[in-house]
């Protein structure tokens, strides 16, 4: 980082944000002033009360939301237990003062104090302590969640010199930036209900913490109440002026997603979150949508679209050729699969960061990036290009996509017998494809015949949920359908998903087995970066890397997100950038 860069950050940005000790931003100052009244996505005159009847998939048999045993009912962290900071969604990563009225970080984010404030309780009354935190710190640090365990272990002292004031300390190394934001964000446990639970039985004991929500009533399985508690402590702070507006929100497990647009159709449901294209475009006609009483929306997002992909593991000898890589991405005809299976609502994905000023996408190459991946893997001249995800005729049988795709074989070694493409080493290329989801099959199968035209035979496996989960730690797939979800604020976890480190290490998300210096060096900067100008740097430098390293067949993705109420469940004009937030929404007493 240039000198200058580094007095701008200590003058402009390290400053301000600890003047300004009500919040906390990964880098530069929080948007939000102390004085501030409410969140951006949230209205303060919104109404309180009535019930929101919402759907869940599936089942559950634990209300333990901190153990990896059982299946925990959802939602139970967000709406029960409250962290020391509260992160605003419409900024990248700022987090503000909730169960802590005072946030100051060290210049280098070496340590971080907290001071809680005074009025901060949890819902059987007791204040919230320093003593609580470190027991929170302690619990979770040893027994928690593996999320909870490694960013705990972070930490190498904590100290608490009186009540309401915690310092964490932490490890010299590695350098990381972003921890005191995520100590910041992990859930506060009462010390004299949890010091006498088992933290990893999956249990069905009611959870008791600070949140503005507690669990009145469960049907195992199939039904959670959640009632909005009355002397909820943090009711009139800014935080939540506007938000958590309905009193009671029932939450109902159904069996498919099926059954329960069946019941939002009948109006056993408020809302319905859609994620099904065909249903989206064609399966609102009826009397209820026609006529106005349910409301479709899209909802416009400013969250990176991620990437949803099929992954090549690079492990395999065969698809550790970018040239087979390539090809077999020129072969993939997104124009024919985007309309005739779903209608031409989706958006084919060119970037892991698409949507955002954080993309490499259609941007030339700056210095500062080519200087992060000068050792990479992949040739000069493809990372300056950036990956151009190919464009065809719509046809599913494109003769010039394919004849390209051959052209590049051939140039690498390749050779068609017949009907069957074989390797340089003579190896007849056959690979296998996993998925978990019969909407995948059926994409997956699209491709399939696609890639016969060169040569390439792909044999298309539906296994169960617990079968892949177990062949992806273990890296024993070929190809396999995965979805990367991407943030607003990358950080350390994206070392885990590319690091060449992770590409040997079974159960990380290096699915690929990227090995590339590169995309190492890039992953590193994200989480030192000290300037939103180094940040967003290293994050297109890494995008750049990954897309053009052909890692992936990309797939598409949704620029907005669809829902559906019922004309009585309102919202504020504006969202957040990462969407809907149903916790701003309410319910119009006039229904």
């Amino acid at each position: 980082m240039r000198l200058a860069t580094i007095f701008c950050v200590l003058i402009f940005s390290g400053q301000t944000a600890f003047a300004q000790d009500h919040a906390l931003a990964m880098h530069g100052a929080p948007q939000l002033a102390a004085d501030f009244t409410h969140y951006n996505y949230a209205s303060p005159n919104a109404l309180q009360g009535r019930t929101l009847k919402q759907a869940q998939i599936g089942s559950f048999d634990s209300l333990n939301p901190f153990s990896i045993r059982g299946n925990a009912a959802k939602n139970i962290r967000e709406r029960v237990f409250e962290s020391l900071l509260d992160r605003h969604y419409d900024e990248s990563f700022s987090l503000y003062g909730l169960l802590a009225e005072t946030v100051t970080a060290a210049p280098d984010r070496s340590s971080v104090t907290f001071t809680i404030r005074r009025q901060a309780k949890f819902a059987d009354g007791k204040p919230v302590t320093a003593a609580d935190v470190a027991f929170t710190w302690q619990l979770l640090r040893g027994q928690g969640r593996p999320n909870h365990r490694y960013y705990y272990d972070q930490v190498e002292t904590l100290t608490t010199p009186n009540n309401r004031t915690v310092t964490f300390t932490f490890k010299p190394s590695p350098p990381d930036r972003e921890l005191p934001l995520i100590i910041g964000l992990m859930p506060i446990l009462p010390k004299h209900i949890y010091g006498q639970r088992d933290i990893q039985a999956a249990s069905l004991d009611l959870p008791l913490g600070s949140g503005p929500y507690e669990i009145a009533e469960v049907t195992p399985g199939a039904q959670v109440r959640f009632e909005k508690r009355a002397d909820y402590w943090a009711a009139n702070l800014p935080h939540n002026r506007g938000r958590h507006n309905f009193a009671v929100i029932l939450e109902d497990y159904y069996r498919d997603e099926a059954t329960a647009f069946e019941a939002f159709k009948a109006g056993d449901l408020d809302i319905w979150f859609e994620s099904n294209p065909q249903r989206w475009t064609t399966g609102y006609n009826f009397p209820a949508a026609n006529d106005g009483r349910i409301v479709k929306e899209n909802i416009t997002l400013g969250t990176p679209s991620g990437l949803r992909a099929f992954v090549m593991n690079t492990r395999r000898p065969l698809l550790a050729n970018r040239a087979l890589r390539k090809a077999m991405d020129l072969t993939f005809d997104f124009q024919w699969i985007n309309k005739i299976l779903y209608g031409d609502v989706y958006r084919r994905t060119d970037s892991y960061f698409g949507n955002t000023e954080l993309s490499a996408s259609g941007k030339p190459m700056s210095d500062d990036e080519a200087e992060l991946l000068s050792r990479s893997l992949i040739p000069r001249a493809e990372l300056e290009t950036g990956y151009q995800p190919p464009e065809s005729d719509g046809t599913g049988r494109d003769r010039t996509k394919r004849m390209e795709a051959m052209q590049l074989l051939e140039k690498a070694g390749f050779q068609m017998r017949g009907k069957s493409l074989f390797s340089p080493s003579g190896e007849k290329v056959e690979l296998e494809i996993l998925v978990q989801r019969r909407s995948d099959e059926r994409l997956a199968l699209s491709w399939r015949r696609m890639l016969a035209g060169i040569g390439v035979d792909l044999k298309v496996r539906l296994i169960d949920s617990s079968q892949h989960q177990r062949r992806l730690q273990n890296f024993d797939f070929d190809l396999t359908a995965y979805n990367y979800y991407a943030s607003l604020s990358p950080g350390n976890e994206q070392i885990y998903y590319w690091g060449s480190e992770a590409a040997d290490t079974p159960g990380s998300r290096n699915y690929a087995g990227i090995k590339d210096f590169a995309v190492d060096t890039a992953a590193t900067a994200l989480t030192r970066a000290e300037s939103k100008e180094d940040f967003v740097t290293a994050a297109r430098a890494l995008d750049r890397a990954l897309m053009s390293g052909r890692y992936f067949i990309p797939l598409y993705h949704n620029p907005v997100q669809w829902v559906a109420r019922w004309h009585y469940v309102e919202h504020p004009t504006r969202h957040s950038a990462y969407g809907a937030r149903l916790d701003a929404w309410w319910m119009n007493h006039d229904n």
